[in-house]
């Protein structure tokens, strides 16, 4: 039974066989209509799958090279803010290095004063530094009324100490005044504070005699008559002077050498003014004391 089903199927398999040999034998003219109807309807269907292919295949590809540029741009934005966290340290520190060079200059054009450097830790509210602290206090041996200097000349004095910290009042508040002179001339004068002005970038330089030798950009230092500023710090130039309404005095600006606003580190003289007498006072009579034991 199985065997005469076999025989079925080859003969089948024959008869399939030799049809199709037949019509492959049929001339060109009989299949040409049977052809064109099937290139007719599967043409256009071919014409869209190819489009639809092409429409994926590049939409693969785009989506594959906007996947590679996020990831790129991602990595490029990490280096970006890696150089410029990188710059903005090398600028920091470069600022850094050139405000301690201006105090290192500053401290070797007063060698003659031991001092001591702190940094600002603190101020007011205000826009400047009128009033603000230091990391340095008693500890450090600071001391009440001893002076402060930074970005190339005179800042103020220390009005209060503690253990770790100080205050400093600078000589562009309204309560301050510092005796001073001109440095060309030795004529006295003196710089008040005044935060209003300051604003143009100036202090009152007041008290000039009337025919006092002072007059605009002479350097302008402590006075040795001041009673807590140490004498020959460098404060500022003067500028526009003028005679006063009384006829009797001149008046007129000064120009600090230090800036108010960017201050971060200061130097703190260790040595009062009221001690330079004594200082001066010790020396000679160690000197008369010598000079007696010597034999005669």
């Amino acid at each position: 039974m199985e065997s005469k089903r076999s025989k079925y199927i080859l003969i089948g398999l024959s008869i399939f066989c030799i049809l199709l040999i037949g019509i492959s034998s049929v001339s060109d003219g009989f299949l040409s209509p049977l052809r064109s109807g099937v290139g007719y309807v599967l043409t256009p269907i071919q014409s869209g799958v190819n489009r639809t292919g092409a429409a994926v295949h590049e939409k693969i590809r785009n989506y594959s090279n906007l996947q590679d540029a996020l990831a790129e741009n991602e990595e490029l934005k990490a280096k970006v803010d890696a150089l410029t966290e990188e710059n903005n340290r090398l600028q920091q520190e470069q600022f850094e290095l050139s405000r301690l060079r201006s105090l290192y200059s500053l401290d070797q054009e007063y060698m003659q004063y031991e001092k001591v450097g702190a940094r600002v830790i603190a101020k007011d509210s205000s826009d400047w530094f009128q009033v603000f602290r230091i990391d340095k206090g008693a500890r450090d041996g600071i001391r009440k009324d001893m002076n402060v200097i930074a970005g190339g000349g005179l800042v103020g004095i220390v009005t209060d100490v503690g253990d770790n910290y100080a205050t400093v009042r600078s000589i562009i508040d309204d309560s301050s005044e510092v005796y001073s002179m001109a440095m060309q001339s030795g004529i006295n004068c003196v710089v008040e504070g005044d935060l209003m002005l300051y604003k143009e970038g100036r202090l009152r330089l007041t008290h000039i005699p009337l025919e006092g030798d002072v007059k605009d950009g002479d350097r302008i230092i402590t006075s040795n008559i001041s009673s807590v500023f140490l004498p020959g710090l460098f404060i500022g130039y003067a500028a526009d002077i003028s005679v006063d309404s009384n006829r009797v005095t001149r008046s007129g600006y000064l120009i600090p050498a230090a800036q108010f606003d960017t201050l971060q580190e200061v130097l703190v003289i260790t040595q009062l003014k009221s001690e330079l007498g004594q200082d001066s006072g010790d020396s000679e009579a160690e000197e008369g004391t010598a000079a007696e034991e010597e034999p005669v």
